[in-house]
């Protein structure tokens, strides 16, 4: 038997690739991307839409126990944010402290199963005040993976200078591109990946 390599990627729509007519989205890209260059593995795809960091806290660990079992090189990427600065009645759905907090509980309980992890910074939308308090979500989840020494993969500002990210969530439902969107993303994410994977 070779490498029994598990990744679960757990996060919210993006990770679910909502959008993309080829159901690949970045998670997808990226598994297809380990296997073309001489990397199998078994990628389970846990995105959920419209959910928050607290969703994600809540639900996470049971779901991933299940698939990364002892004995296998068992590995998480984490995605997750623009739900939380979603304005609902004037508010964000998650306070920004809220969001940071359960991070980095999150960040803990990964540590103690010995699971590495790579986390991906939440995305750009068409909405600038929503861009916003995105982009200061962004710097704080940086920050919380700094302190727990993970890799963390800002992409938010540089889709937002992507003219074919930007135009393909205008042309789609105001958040979610297609599938030209989904391959400048996983393009972003793929050097770190395949750093992360060589760990």
């Amino acid at each position: 038997m070779g490498r029994d390599l598990r990744i679960c990627l757990v996060g919210d729509s993006f990770v679910a690739g909502v959008g993309d007519a080829r159901c690949l989205g970045w998670a997808g890209r990226l598994g297809a991307l380990a296997h073309a260059e001489g990397l199998p593995l078994t990628a389970y795809n846990l995105g959920v839409r419209r959910q928050t960091s607290a969703d994600i806290l809540g639900r996470w660990l049971p779901e991933c126990e299940q698939r990364l079992t002892s004995g296998t090189d068992a590995r998480v990427v984490l995605s997750f944010g623009v739900n939380d600065s979603t304005h609902e009645d004037g508010v964000a759905r998650v306070a920004l402290e809220e969001s940071a907090a359960n991070l980095t509980k999150l960040l803990g309980q990964a540590a103690e199963r010995g699971w590495p992890v790579l986390m991906v910074g939440p995305p750009p939308v068409d909405d600038l005040a929503q861009n916003a308090r995105t982009a200061e979500l962004d710097a704080r989840f940086a920050e919380c993976c700094a302190n727990a020494g993970v890799p963390y993969v800002r992409v938010h500002r540089a889709l937002r200078e992507s003219a074919v990210w930007m135009r393909e969530v205008r042309a789609g439902d105001g958040a979610h591109p297609g599938a030209d969107g989904y391959d400048v993303l996983a393009e972003l994410i793929a050097p770190h990946w395949r750093e992360w994977l060589g760990r």
